[in-house]
């Protein structure tokens, strides 16, 4: 395959020519080293597709070369040379990982051959890992946004889990709060990133076929299934399989996972076969579990083999502090995709996102931003561009006091943040929405530091 590079490594000057020039003729850039240290410095500068790597060099073996060649390039394709036509040295260097061997006298022939089809494996390498490597790019802990408290501790533990190759996980927390993301963190940021990631919804689809998608089938083993095919359990082996909405699996399907996990073997639908699988299961869900086991809808036992590691995500309610991080981060990659110009967002409608209770989560945030960033033709976004929204207000009947009491000072100052981003900044109508006059919602603005440098000092 033309385009490729190749390092030629012989110290017999006027074969290591003649390979060469054969292979400048096939297309193929061509490199010379004619010592192993020259053939270290020439791969480590150069980065070759292929090494055709001599035997027997003045400074070394071939074959000792092989896995310093391979530390500094685990895709190079790596084809011995040799005199040495006995099977104890093919073998050998097919151990220390050569892809091929061919001896001497060289047949061109033959070597025009073995270096095309080496050259079709390490491109079609490249390309794999270069899929993998983008598929794994927006996954790192950087693109869990927020630097809250709560965030921080979640980041964390993040962080030290990803590190383990074989933990069972169990994420938790409301919809809309990013479980498939801390997944897709965990797997893309750990020792199993370049396995396979596989996800399924356990709510999505009816029990029989929900068992077939996960542990696959066997031929005639329902109808229609006129061919074996492999599940999820088999198909990601090696890397991370991730059960979205787990609490929904029903009883029969929780007790075939709860066998996979204490024994790393399975069946398939129709087998009688067991198969082992190195995966990493992360389990996912909104529900309270302590709650299903005790309404007798979730196995006790499969929670506490699922339950070796929680990672608990916050509602955005409690998190409100990141709630600008998020919007300016939504922004930004809505006005890339929408190919607008950076966009700008003001400090009264920052106030109206604050104030409101998304009870969706972050994905309402997300959803809300990019329809506002879509709609709006201004640079900068207003309160007007999230007409749809409405900051929480009081239960009907007047505030309730929660069991626990509340601090009376922070639900003043929260009050007035709120009414002052309902409206638009503007002091009168604020204090008029809290019964007040104007000097006394500007006494609290001063008093909480809210300040007339988010929201101007007068009435516009």
């Amino acid at each position: 395959m033309g385009g490729a590079t190749v390092l030629v490594v012989e110290d017999e000057a006027l074969l290591r020519w003649s390979v060469a020039e054969r292979l400048r003729e096939a297309g193929y850039t061509v490199l010379e080293a004619g010592t192993a240290s020259a053939a270290l410095d020439q791969a480590r500068n150069a980065g070759p597709d292929l090494i055709l790597l001599d035997q027997g060099l003045p400074d070394g073996r071939g074959v000792d070369l092989i896995a310093p060649l391979r530390e500094l390039d685990p895709d190079a394709v790596l084809i011995m040379l040799t005199a040495d036509a006995r099977v104890e040295t093919a073998v050998a260097a097919m151990r220390a990982g050569a892809h091929d061997y061919l001896g001497k006298p060289v047949n061109f022939e033959q070597l025009r051959l073995v270096v095309r089809k080496a050259a079709e494996a390490v491109v079609l390498k490249r390309r794999v890992r270069a899929l993998k490597a983008g598929q794994a790019a927006p996954y790192t802990f950087d693109s869990i946004i927020g630097d809250s408290p709560a965030m921080r501790r979640v980041k964390q533990l993040l962080a030290r889990v990803a590190r383990s190759p074989s933990s069972t996980v169990l994420i938790t927390g409301p919809s809309g709060t990013g479980k498939d993301l801390a997944a897709k963190v965990l797997h893309y940021c750990g020792p199993r990133a370049d396995r396979p990631f596989m996800n399924i919804t356990c709510s999505a689809l009816p029990e029989t076929l929900l068992e077939s998608e996960l542990f696959g089938h066997e031929k005639g083993a329902f109808t229609d299934a006129r061919q074996g095919r492999k599940g999820l359990l088999e198909q990601a082996e090696g890397g991370t399989v991730f059960l979205d909405e787990i609490g929904e699996m029903s009883p029969a399907l929780q007790a075939k996972l709860l066998r996979f996990l204490e024994e790393k073997t399975f069946r398939r639908v129709g087998g009688n076969t067991d198969i082992k699988s190195d995966v990493r299961i992360i389990a996912a869900t909104n529900r309270n579990l302590p709650e299903a086991i005790a309404a007798h809808q979730f196995r006790e036992d499969l929670y506490y083999r699922l339950n070796v590691i929680t990672i608990d995500l916050p509602p955005l309610r409690e998190r409100a502090g990141d709630i600008p991080l998020l919007v300016y981060h939504y922004i930004g990659h809505f006005c890339r995709e929408f190919a607008k110009p950076p966009g700008e967002i003001s400090a009264e409608a920052l106030q109206l996102l604050q104030a409101c209770a998304w009870p969706g989560n972050v994905r309402e945030l997300r959803n809300v931003v990019e329809r506002a960033v879509l709609l709006s033709d201004r640079h900068t976004l207003e309160p007007e561009d999230f007409q749809a929204l409405a900051p929480q207000g009081p239960i009907e009947g007047g505030i309730r006091l929660p069991p626990g009491g509340i601090h009376f000072e922070e639900l003043e100052r929260d009050l007035v943040k709120q009414a002052l981003a309902r409206a638009g900044g503007n002091q009168t109508r604020a204090a008029d929405l809290l019964g007040m006059n104007r000097d006394q919602i500007r006494y609290r603005i001063e008093k909480f530091g809210i300040g007339d440098r988010q929201h101007g000092s007068g009435d516009r």
